[in-house]
């Protein structure tokens, strides 16, 4: 049963993907029907995830709260919307409301799938479970990358409006899936899907004869009630109060602002080499592959004992691939977007990973805690699409770019090296 919920996670984060990469590919058609510049596209593509900044903790509480059945249902739903709004914009600021409304309905998923998963699987087959479910919005962005230019706006006769309307479907299938599947797996993983407040006591599993005696009752529901009060109300300081947990959260920064300001920009950089729109969006797609290669591998090997030295190897790769992108020549390119690919999903979800197995971390705040993670990690979001469009306007390529990103992996790199050191000191906040 846990791997029919792991599907409908996987579904979900499907049209996660396909909605946060549906910009990409139409960039330049977009921008000569709204008339934008490369700057306001940045801006535009970079809008969901200043949302995501400010909602990402608070969806990660109300996530907790609701349930995992009813908060993911409500996630998919407005990122279904997003893509809707976007079918409906006709000026540079309905299209980025559109966008901004992604920010609501993403972290929702982005909190709730490590949830999930960190709460029904186990040892290693938890790795596996997260690599696998992270395959959903790399495929996502596959399908939006090459099926945009050869085979949609053909079929529908160059509307870019009416894409959008596809990718929505898409999401509402995704929501009535995940509402029907986590329906039928309530009653084996009640606990894990509930509301907080509705979760019932593990006496009420247990045969009648071995129950506490019904007097003990209001006891034991008034402490879960002063501990729900005490979570919502100390759970961020607590959290970061463990070694480790800041610098994870800057780390995040890092790695969305290379991950979001390539993925959004990558079709528009390869276009620039020579390439037309079409292929362009199949050799974006191969890092892309290569993501759904390493999701399923990488994050199942990094174990404790290993996860900084592969972390560390990702954060090299991601080097590398931004350097190796300066170039043209077939074999450089496909060697940094194979590079590229191996970072793309591994290297976020390798540090989720190392969040939520660090010493002193509460499985009961892993909500709130991936919330944490994720609105941090969208500062970086912003700054990446929006910085690649700056700099681009103001040197006329993407040369200074690719050279920014290629410092910021060099950080991340030093960065992972104290992260060790840090995620073996006591937990000072136990």
């Amino acid at each position: 049963m846990r791997w029919l919920l792991l599907s409908g996670l996987w579904l979900s984060y499907l049209s996660f993907g396909v909605i946060a990469a549906s910009i990409a590919p139409l960039v330049a058609t977009i921008r000569d029907d709204l008339s934008l510049s490369n700057s306001a596209l940045g801006s535009i593509m970079g809008a969901w995830q200043l949302v995501y900044i400010a909602s990402a903790i608070p969806c990660g509480m109300l996530l907790d709260r609701l349930g995992a059945r009813t908060g993911l249902t409500i996630g998919i739903a407005l990122i279904a919307l997003s893509a809707a709004g976007r079918a409906l914009a006709d000026d540079y600021w309905v299209l980025l409301f559109a966008v901004m409304l992604f920010g609501l309905g993403g972290p929702i998923i982005s909190s709730g799938a490590p949830k999930v998963v960190t709460s029904i699987f186990t040892g290693s087959s938890r790795g596996l479970a997260m690599g696998i479910y992270m395959t959903g919005p790399t495929l996502g962005g596959i399908i939006a990358l090459t099926a945009t230019h050869p085979l949609l706006l053909p079929i529908l006769d160059d509307n870019w409006r009416a894409v959008m309307l596809v990718w929505a479907a898409i999401a509402v299938l995704a929501a009535v899936t995940w509402l029907i599947i986590s329906r039928i797996a309530t009653e084996q993983f009640h606990d894990e899907l509930a509301p907080a407040a509705g979760k019932a006591p593990a006496a009420a599993k247990m045969p009648a004869a071995a129950k506490a005696p019904a007097a003990a009752k209001p006891d034991t529901e008034a402490a879960a009630a002063d501990g729900s009060a005490s979570a919502a109300t100390g759970g961020i300081g607590s959290i970061l109060r463990i070694p480790g947990v800041r610098l994870v959260l800057l780390m995040s920064i890092g790695v969305f602002l290379y991950n979001h300001g390539l993925n959004n920009w990558l079709p528009e950089l390869l276009m620039s080499g020579g390439m037309d729109a079409s292929t362009a969006g199949f050799w974006a797609a191969l890092p892309m592959l290569v993501g759904i290669i390493g999701s399923l591998t990488i994050p199942r090997l990094a174990t404790p004992e290993r996860r900084f030295l592969i972390l560390g190897g990702l954060c090299i790769c991601a080097g590398l691939a931004s350097l190796a992108l300066q170039f043209q020549q077939p074999a450089v390119l496909t060697g940094a977007l194979i590079l590229q690919g191996l970072v793309r999903a591994s290297m976020m979800t390798v540090l989720i990973l190392t969040l939520m197995e660090l010493p002193g971390m509460d499985p009961r705040k892993t909500g709130t805690a991936s919330g944490m993670f994720f609105s941090a990690a969208e500062v970086g979001g912003v700054m990446g699409p929006l910085g690649i469009g700056l700099l681009y306007d103001a040197t006329g390529g993407f040369s200074a770019s690719l050279y920014g990103l290629t410092a910021v992996s060099i950080v991340l790199a030093l960065a992972t090296v104290r992260l060790a050191a840090r995620s073996r000191e006591p937990d000072s906040g136990h």
